[in-house]
């Protein structure tokens, strides 16, 4: 089968959890602000393209972004776990560590693209980048930075192939 008969095999319709990682986003949600600006930008260009979005919003706490990733991977309504936040170089940045020993295969060319795009649109702090993306129990799963520009850049890379993905993590 060739790349554009893949491409018409392929779901055109998903249903993506976005799980917002951050303390600071999470304390705002707990006192009623909605600052979640990536998560809103996950879920637009997702519904723009015509897929279902469920969202979650979790601390940096390891604990809770296991059991929020795996809830969704349990969830066979499901196809893909996307999060954004987490990912820097601080010791509370821990999602890529965290959300790693669930992947069974792992995609490393998503996150040296992510970092090339990066470095054409704010240089050298890109290198400051950190993502991961692979598959776990048929489903997808990729953690995107935090910053909204990181988001776009991720978007960007991911929607146009998202449904050709999403039917090869299945077989």
């Amino acid at each position: 089968m060739g790349f554009e008969e893949h491409r018409r095999a392929a779901p055109a319709r998903l249903r993506v959890a976005v799980i917002t990682i951050s303390d600071s986003r999470y304390q705002a949600w707990l006192e009623g602000r909605d600052e979640d600006l990536s998560g809103r930008i996950m879920e637009e260009k997702l519904r723009r393209e015509g897929h279902e979005v469920v969202r979650d919003l979790v601390p940096d706490e390891p604990s809770l972004i296991l059991g929020a990733v795996k809830r969704r991977l349990e969830d066979p309504a499901v196809d893909v776990v996307l999060t954004c936040g987490g990912t820097g170089i601080t010791r509370r940045d821990v999602t890529v560590e965290t959300v790693r020993p669930l992947l069974e295969k792992e995609l490393p060319g998503f996150g040296e693209r992510l970092r090339a795009i990066g470095y054409e649109m704010v240089g050298t702090p890109a290198l400051l980048t950190r993502s991961i993306f692979g598959v776990s129990r048929g489903k997808l799963i990729c953690c995107l930075p935090g910053a909204p520009s990181s988001v776009e850049a991720g978007m960007k890379l991911l929607l146009p192939e998202l449904g050709h993905l999403v039917k090869h993590a299945r077989e």
